[in-house]
């Protein structure tokens, strides 16, 4: 893999995945010997945010996307959300970082499962901002609809209120492992990548 970085503290559940016992997160590394399927290089941030947004509405919600650089390399960070499944209630949030290049990509991920009670941070907040504040327009695609909203209870301000959430779990799983993360030279080497292959 041409990606490492600290799983301390988790237990290795395969060659790629690391799980926590106590928490039921997952976190696993990917490597793709293919072109990016990035809708629009990283360069073109409002658009890439926008056909992110919109590419994810049918199964969930992207709740934010960044750039960020991993070993001086920019890479793109996806916060998301989708319904667990097989329950009738609850929520997965994703935090995944991929660096793409030109002809491949490698990726590390956090998946962080609502567990006991879930709707508690939306519940709450609600009845501090108002239901008529809970559900803005999506910042990338104003005017989106999709299988979940976008909501304002997913906002990063609220995280120290609720610092076992897992939204907030996944963030700093970010905040820790970016920082350490590395890069094998020659796949940090690689050319750019520079936007999806055209038809």
């Amino acid at each position: 893999m041409p990606i490492s970085f600290d799983t301390g503290g988790l237990q290795q559940l395969d060659s790629n995945s690391w799980g926590d016992p106590g928490t039921g997160d997952v976190v696993t590394q990917s490597y793709f010997d293919l072109v990016p399927d990035l809708p629009a290089p990283l360069e073109e941030v409002d658009l890439l945010r926008r056909a992110l947004a919109e590419g994810r509405a049918e199964t969930g919600c992207l709740i934010e996307a960044f750039i960020i650089w991993v070993d001086r390399v920019p890479a793109l960070l996806r916060m998301e959300k989708f319904p667990l499944p097989n329950q009738p209630s609850g929520l997965a949030f994703v935090a995944s970082i991929v660096v793409p290049k030109d002809r491949c990509s490698a990726a590390f991920q956090i998946l962080c499962p609502e567990t006991g009670t879930t709707g508690i941070r939306e519940a709450v907040l609600m009845t501090q901002i108002g239901h008529e504040n809970m559900f803005p327009p999506h910042p990338y695609a104003p005017g989106l609809g999709g299988r979940l909203p976008y909501n304002a209870a997913d906002d990063i301000r609220w995280d120290p209120q609720f610092p076992d959430h897992p939204l907030t779990r996944a963030r700093n799983w970010v905040a820790r492992t970016v920082p350490t993360a590395r890069l094998a030279p020659g796949f940090a080497a690689l050319p750019p990548f520079t936007g999806p292959l055209r038809a």
